[in-house]
């Protein structure tokens, strides 16, 4: 989703459902949550006496994030839900927020997240792919727990570029022939997975709602990505292998991709796209 300078300047609130959501893809999810804006307030809810979230201390302290203590008062009733949700309405009311970041794979917290969008604020959900569609619906924006592990773990692969260790100067030798340096090789770019024909649709069918009020058949590729996350909050490119929606549409054979240079500031340029079946 294409982010404006005031989107990345939102104040957040990160409230964290700890008995559903992943504590080894917390230190991911709150790297995602930067990308976004300022989190002013990060909680996460559980009962912390209970031996299933034991392992949670270590990766909450090293991420800043409270701990909001919540008694289980009956067996097989989630009261962290209840304490989420009146922490939630507190923080609206309270007017130091511009967006909330409701962290659960759980359907219960639909309603929450309607009722902030309702005050106009800019609501962010993070689940599992398991996470109902109502929940996901009820968001501006949903992100997938398992596109945010899969960065995770391709940044704890990147190798390290180390310094070159400063070597002192020799005096000329005989020259020697040079050994022939051993090969290298080089590992194979990832490819990016197959682009399912719905999702193809889907851009094609933001192009055409929007072509209406071009001047020709070109429109803004900002202008579609917007429209598709308002369409799909689920939406994300690098669940295809494409960190950007750019490189998505010039992977189709079907869009023809341009850039055009801003007639307010020639040193900027504009992408716009056409889609050539329409």
């Amino acid at each position: 989703m294409p982010l404006t300078d005031t989107d990345k300047n939102l104040r957040l609130a990160v409230l964290i459902d700890a008995d559903n959501a992943p504590r080894d893809c917390l230190g991911g999810i709150m790297e995602e949550v930067a990308i976004y804006g300022t989190p002013n307030t990060k909680r996460a809810y559980g009962d912390w006496s209970s031996s299933n979230l034991s392992g949670w201390k270590q990766t909450l302290l090293d991420n800043s994030v409270t701990a909001v203590q919540q008694f289980a008062y009956t067996k097989g009733k989630n009261s962290t839900d209840s304490a989420m949700i009146i922490d939630a309405m507190d923080i609206l009311y309270a007017g130091n927020t511009d967006g909330f970041v409701l962290v659960s794979s759980d359907s219960d917290f639909t309603g929450l997240a309607r009722r902030l969008r309702e005050s106009g604020l800019f609501v962010i959900g993070i689940g599992e792919q398991k996470t109902p569609k109502p929940l996901i619906s009820a968001c501006n924006k949903f992100i997938y727990i398992e596109v945010i592990r899969e960065r995770t773990k391709k940044a704890e692969k990147a190798p390290s570029k180390k310094p070159a260790a400063k070597t002192a100067v020799k005096k000329p030798t005989a020259k020697k022939t040079p050994e022939p340096e051993p090969e290298t090789v080089k590992a194979a770019p990832s490819e990016p997975k197959r682009i399912p024909e719905s999702v193809v649709w889907l851009i094609a069918d933001s192009i055409l709602d929007l072509a209406e009020n071009a001047e020709d058949d070109y429109v803004s590729l900002g202008s579609v990505g917007q429209l598709i996350q308002k369409k799909r909050p689920d939406f994300d490119t690098r669940s295809y292998g494409f960190s950007k929606l750019s490189g998505m549409v010039k992977a189709i054979d079907r869009f023809e991709v341009l850039e055009r240079e801003d007639k307010n500031d020639p040193r900027s340029k504009n992408v716009y796209i056409r889609d050539l079946e329409m």
